[in-house]
């Protein structure tokens, strides 16, 4: 008989938070009020706020990482230091490319200071746009 009666409790509390969260005891949808869809809405924004921050954080860290194995005079035959180079140029934007570069340096050092000025442009231009995106996405 106690079971029956943590049962019936149970039940009661799915019941109540069912309800809470704007839908029937069995599941089915109620109508919502307009402040929960203005909520709902705002969540989703913000999601995606925040997946739109991320990617261009990611690109950007991919460009500077390119950058670094520049600057470190990386061994180009490393299969990590092929990929971020790959990767970057991939996601220079063209502008920024190294073979066409916004500036391209000349004298000792020329290819690293190219890459280093060029990829880390492009990598600012890359968190620029990322924020820009995000305020306006952002609820």
């Amino acid at each position: 008989m106690s079971d029956d009666r943590s049962t019936d409790r149970s039940t009661d509390r799915a019941t109540d938070r069912a309800t809470d969260r704007g839908r029937d005891a069995d599941g089915g949808a109620r109508g919502a009020s307009p402040s929960t869809r203005a909520l709902t809405i705002a969540r989703v924004r913000d999601n995606i706020a925040r997946v739109v921050w991320m990617v261009c954080m990611a690109l950007a860290l991919v460009l500077a990482i390119a950058a670094f194995t520049y600057a470190l005079e990386a061994n180009e035959d490393n299969g990590l230091v092929t990929l971020a180079r790959d990767l970057a140029d991939a996601f220079d934007l063209g502008f920024f490319d190294l073979d066409n570069p916004v500036k391209a340096f000349e004298g000792k050092n020329a290819e690293v200071k190219t890459a280093l000025f060029n990829y880390g442009l492009a990598s600012v231009v890359y968190l620029v746009i990322g924020r820009v995106l995000e305020r306006i996405v952002r609820p």
